[in-house]
């Protein structure tokens, strides 16, 4: 394989790991992803296709199907994965979902809160169960769970019920991991990757999806240190209010 980091990355390709594989892709920097549920691989295969094609870069990172909120079908990624790299050095948890934006507390359907945390923290949860002994045999391992400012208490803006709160409690994911996986010297960060203009972001963000990916692999391949006693970051490393 003629990449330098084998990585898993979850994500349906619309939000900021779109960026990343357009970056990664080129620069031979990513392995290969998974989806999120509700897009069938070839149908993701064909979007970034066409964007490859626009920008004159060829894909060449294969993408496995993965729904992250159904164990068996992380389970089955993870042998596809285990038979195709033997080894993992990062795992990046991108794959989320914003439901019930701008409903107040009394507004709250709890279904869409549950579909929020399976997705948002039982996904990352779930994925990294089953990929841990890969990246165990991995090199300059690293863990990064997409999160957002929305699940810091000191961000806290009253609203987003949904995903803010399974954002805070992937934070607390990240911690217990990096508390377990501290003698092993596997990087664990909850990253912030920005307000960027993707689907869940909408147009009017003003970071750009590409620079975030950016940061983010620069931290993956340690050309960004970010401190080390330091849980949640920023895409350029920099610490955030927990």
């Amino acid at each position: 394989m003629a990449c330098s980091i084998r990585a898993f990355v979850t994500g349906e390709g619309n939000g900021h790991e779109d960026g990343a594989f357009k970056l990664a892709s080129f620069k031979g920097r990513i392995g290969f992803m998974g989806q999120l549920a509700g897009k069938p691989a070839c149908s993701t295969r064909l979007i970034y296709a066409n964007h490859y094609r626009h920008a004159g870069l060829h894909w060449t990172a294969p993408i496995l199907p993965l729904d992250v909120t159904d164990e068996n079908s992380v389970r089955y990624a993870y042998e596809q994965a285990a038979s195709r790299f033997g080894a993992l050095d990062s795992v990046i948890n991108s794959a989320a979902i914003l439901l019930g934006r701008d409903q107040k507390l009394e507004q709250l359907d709890f279904e869409q809160v549950e579909q929020t945390f399976q997705t948002n923290l039982f996904g990352p949860m779930s994925v990294l169960k089953h990929f841990l002994p890969l990246l165990l045999v991995g090199e300059k391992q690293s863990i990064i769970n997409i999160s957002s400012e929305a699940g810091s208490f000191a961000g806290a803006y009253g609203g987003d019920y949904s995903y803010a709160l399974s954002k805070s409690a992937l934070n607390m994911f990240s911690a217990q991991l990096r508390r377990e996986l501290a003698p092993q010297g596997i990087l664990v960060h909850a990253l912030h990757p920005g307000w960027i203009r993707t689907d869940m972001g909408g147009e009017k963000a003003p970071g750009d999806a590409a620079a975030a990916a950016v940061g983010i692999l620069n931290i993956v391949e340690r050309v960004t240190e970010a401190t080390a006693e330091t849980l949640f970051i920023d895409h350029n490393g920099n610490p955030m209010h927990l």
